[in-house]
């Protein structure tokens, strides 16, 4: 095929030196113009065909002639201008270089159109689901799986296109070879500086299966509370509660051990610990926490409940139990149960307020100090 196709450019170089009339630049301006006029014209009504078939398609199969549509031309300018190069009286060696570097950019376009129909199958994916519902569970789950294996799929698309590219060029075609196979001196040490970039995309495909996190998950890493932002290929993203950004490696989510607050649920039963004399009436306390909640906006109407954890040598520990539906909601609710039992305890109850207890050893009688 190399022989035939060597052998028509020149039997078709020799026919148009015969038309000396012409300088040869003109020549191929003119073979290149004419060929790509064709190939804008092939373009035009082959989309103009697709448009028509895919009017009644699904949003994918529409998306995808959209987005295809720049890509696929320069891929026929591509060609046109490849044809026209070899079919010009143009001096072999120019002809063979041009040629070279339209294959290579070829092959690139080939790959930014893969990435771009891999995108578009997951945005059509990703809008089945609404991050925006209270309940959300499965929403983060396929979003933050579909987001994940996007990046991976255009990362390794981008190796391999890169890959067979170089394999164009005679100069780098070992490098092209050491990404495809990852073989040779080239190879090793691009395996070697990729090592923590192909330990996180291991980690995603991981994270991606198995979901130990998913978007919009509220967690505590680092002793920080947040919640996840955005997940890429090598890193996430945690939203801290003070709006500041905490950036992780996705490998520490495989292997450091961490807080997921709504692994497989966002309800979560919120804790506040009162301290209170021995004296104070647990009943009268359980029933204005029971009240407090009941009249709480943030409360779900599932649990509460008051206990003595602890008994110290001067107070007595209590844990105030109550859910609600979410970790911001939650913890709301503990802050607004540890100011209304507070306020409840200091006007209508003081007796459970801790008190100072002393014995008079003159008097044998026992002195209480606020």
């Amino acid at each position: 095929m190399p022989n035939f196709v060597t052998d028509l450019s020149r039997d078709i170089s020799t026919l148009w030196r015969e038309f000396n009339w012409l300088p040869e630049w003109a020549v191929i301006a003119l073979i290149v113009g004419v060929f790509v006029l064709i190939g804008w014209a092939a373009n035009q009504l082959v989309f103009a065909l697709l448009k028509l078939a895919v009017r009644k398609r699904d949003l994918f199969w529409r998306g995808l002639v959209g987005r295809a549509r720049l890509k696929v031309r320069i891929m026929v300018m591509i060609i046109a201008v490849a044809l026209a190069v070899t079919v010009s009286p143009m001096d072999p060696g120019p002809s063979a270089a041009i040629r070279q570097f339209l294959g290579f950019a070829f092959i690139l376009t080939v790959g930014w159109m893969a990435v771009g129909a891999s995108d578009m199958w997951a945005i059509i994916y990703m809008r089945r689901f609404n991050l925006a519902e209270e309940d959300n569970l499965v929403a983060r789950k396929h979003v933050t799986q579909t987001r994940i294996l996007q990046r991976v799929a255009a990362l390794l698309i981008a190796l391999i296109t890169l890959g067979l590219a170089l394999m164009t060029i005679g100069a780098v075609r070992q490098w092209g070879m050491s990404l495809l196979a990852s073989a040779g001196v080239v190879g090793i040490i691009a395996g070697l500086a990729l090592q923590p970039l192909l330990t996180n995309l291991i980690a995603g495909v991981q994270i991606a299966t198995a979901q130990p996190i998913r978007l919009d998950d509220a967690v505590i890493v680092e002793g920080e509370w947040g919640q996840v932002e955005e997940i890429t290929s090598t890193y996430v993203v945690v939203k801290l509660w003070d709006w500041r950004r905490m950036i992780l490696p996705l490998s520490y989510f495989i292997s450091t051990p961490f807080q997921n607050w709504t692994r497989e649920t966002a309800r979560l039963i919120g804790t506040a610990f009162l301290y209170v004399d021995y004296e104070a009436p647990m009943d009268r306390l359980r029933a204005e926490l029971e009240r407090i909640c009941r009249e709480s906006p943030h409360w779900d109407r599932d649990v509460v409940n008051l206990q003595v954890t602890d008994i110290t040598d001067r107070v007595a520990q209590i844990r105030c139990l109550a859910s609600a539906r979410n970790a911001p909601t939650a913890f709301d609710l503990r802050c607004e149960i540890r100011e209304k039992m507070l306020a409840f305890m200091r006007d209508q109850c003081p007796e459970a307020l801790p008190r100072q207890r002393q014995l008079n050893a003159g008097m044998g009688e026992e002195q209480t100090v606020r």
